[in-house]
């Protein structure tokens, strides 16, 4: 971080902007993709699985978590029975998007503090675009951010660098500009493709360590981004 910062002399007024992941980073969603994914399994005799399960099977989109589920009750799914119970996952977690999802602590204050100071605020999600739009709003969040962009919204996803470089070009900045702050390999792995500066927050949905994800700086808690960032921009 700090090398890129050396070349090109970005510490004055940086970050301009901050990209935010949204599931197990912002929101705890687990509660609703859980009961979803499970309502699914039900309707084709599967046993329900338990929730830290379900955890350790997102963040790479909602077709995936499907796949990954299916797999772990023995019955692997690809093409159209994929898209078919896809679907099906799509209009059950659709139906409760917010019924169990909860605010992660801190989440609301940074933000708007962020947006206040004309910092500005891109959620970068492989969630569908309008469903991470509805959750937004419902948490009062939507005001603060100036872009959205989803699984669906054209770029390919996380860990490839689209999502992130689609969401600079909407605000209008360089990545030098900007940090991305996530909990998994996914963010972590897709702000390194960009280059984009990136903070990783423990406690989120990922399978490998988040000391070993390799983001630029690691962080016990969404409150502590500020501090992050005044750190990361200590000359090397």
């Amino acid at each position: 971080m700090s090398t890129r910062f050396a070349q090109n002399g970005a510490r004055c007024g940086w970050p301009q902007a901050v990209l935010f992941d949204l599931d197990g980073t912002l929101i705890d969603s687990v509660p609703d993709l859980a009961a979803a994914v499970n309502e699914v399994l039900a309707a084709e005799g599967r046993e329900p699985l338990p929730r830290e399960d379900v955890r350790a099977m997102v963040g790479h989109g909602v077709r995936k978590l499907v796949e990954r589920a299916f797999a772990a009750r023995r019955m692997p799914l690809d093409g159209e029975a994929l898209d078919r119970m896809t679907g099906r996952m799509m209009t059950a977690y659709g139906n409760r998007l917010t019924a169990d999802t909860t605010l992660l602590p801190g989440a609301e204050a940074l933000l708007a503090a962020y947006a206040r100071v004309g910092v500005k605020i891109g959620v970068v999600t492989n969630k569908p675009e309008a469903f991470a739009r509805e959750i937004l709003d419902h948490f009062g969040l939507g005001p603060s951010v100036d872009v959205v962009v989803g699984g669906d919204s054209g770029p390919a996803r996380k860990p490839a660098p689209d999502m992130l470089r689609h969401a600079m070009e909407e605000i209008g900045l360089g990545a030098d500009r900007a940090v991305m702050v996530g909990d998994s390999a996914a963010d972590i792995d897709a702000a390194r493709a960009v280059p984009m500066a990136s903070i990783a927050v423990r406690g989120g949905y990922t399978t490998v360590p988040v000391d070993e994800l390799g983001a630029d700086i690691v962080i016990d808690k969404l409150g502590g981004v500020p501090q992050a960032i005044e750190r990361l921009k200590e000359p090397a």
